[in-house]
C-alpha cells in the first residue's frame, strides 16, 4: 500500500530559502514538511524524534556543511533519502557525496517548482535526480580525475612544474635540484608530453586544475 504522505526535512542556514521551498510545495498533497531548521547540527536530534523520508539540505552552511551532515544522516538514518541543494554544482563534491552519503539527488537553487516536484517525486519512488548542470559538472570532474590518474607524474616532475610556475629558468631549476640542465630539459619534455600541453600557460593551467600547485 502506497504511503499517504512523504515527510520532508529541510535545512538551510537562511530561513528565506526554507520559506521559499515551503511555498513551492504549498498545496501539494503528496508532501508534508515535518522538520525545518537553520541549524544543521540539530537535524539528527530532530530526525530521531520526527523521522523524515527525504532530507533537503543546503551545502554551504556554517558549523556543519551539507556534505558532513549528509554523511552523518546516512550513517544514522539510512532509510532517509538525501537531496542536496546548492548555488553551484561542484562535480568533485557531488561525486564525493554520492560515494560517502549515497545521496539520491543534487539540484541547483535556481530550479523552479516543477523541477523540484519532479526531483522529490522521483526520489520518493526510489529513484535519483540530478540537475542537468550538476550532471555536466560530475562528468567533467570524473574526466579530470581520470586524466590525472592516467598522467602519473613523478615527484621530481611535480617539483619541476612548481619551479616553472615560479618562473625559474632551466639553470635555476638545475641548481635548485642539484641536477644538470640537460636533465631538466629531458624532464620538461616528458612533462609536456605526459600532460598533453604545448605551452607554459597550458602547463600552469593544468597544474592548477590538478591541484599540483597550491
Amino acid at each position: 500500500m502506497k504511503k499517504e504522505k512523504i515527510s520532508l526535512a529541510i535545512v538551510d542556514d537562511h530561513q528565506i530559502v526554507i520559506d521559499g521551498i515551503k511555498s513551492l510545495l504549498f498545496g501539494h498533497p503528496e508532501f508534508v514538511v515535518e522538520i525545518e531548521s537553520t541549524q544543521p547540527e540539530k537535524i539528527q536530534q530532530l530526525l530521531a524524534i520526527h523521522p523524515a523520508d527525504i532530507l533537503l539540505t543546503d551545502i554551504m552552511m556554517p558549523v556543519m556543511n551539507g556534505a558532513e551532515l549528509a554523511k552523518n544522516v546516512h550513517a544514522e538514518f539510512p532509510e532517509t533519502k538525501i537531496l542536496a541543494l546548492s548555488m553551484s554544482g561542484q562535480g568533485d563534491l557531488v561525486n564525493q557525496m554520492i560515494d560517502e552519503s549515497n545521496i539520491a539527488g543534487y539540484v541547483l537553487k535556481n530550479i523552479g517548482k516543477q523541477e523540484l516536484l519532479k526531483a522529490l517525486e522521483k526520489i520518493s519512488r526510489g529513484g535519483v535526480y540530478f540537475s542537468q548542470e550538476v550532471l555536466d559538472e560530475m562528468i567533467k570532474a570524473s574526466e579530470k580525475k581520470k586524466n590525472s590518474e592516467e598522467v602519473r607524474l613523478t615527484l621530481r616532475e611535480i617539483e619541476i612544474i612548481r619551479l616553472i610556475e615560479k618562473e625559474y629558468s632551466n639553470k635555476q631549476i638545475a641548481d635548485s635540484l642539484f641536477i644538470s640542465e640537460r636533465t631538466v630539459e629531458t624532464h620538461r619534455k616528458n612533462i609536456f608530453r605526459k600532460t598533453k600541453t604545448a605551452s607554459l600557460i597550458g602547463l600552469i593551467k593544468y597544474a592548477y586544475e590538478q591541484k599540483l600547485i597550491v
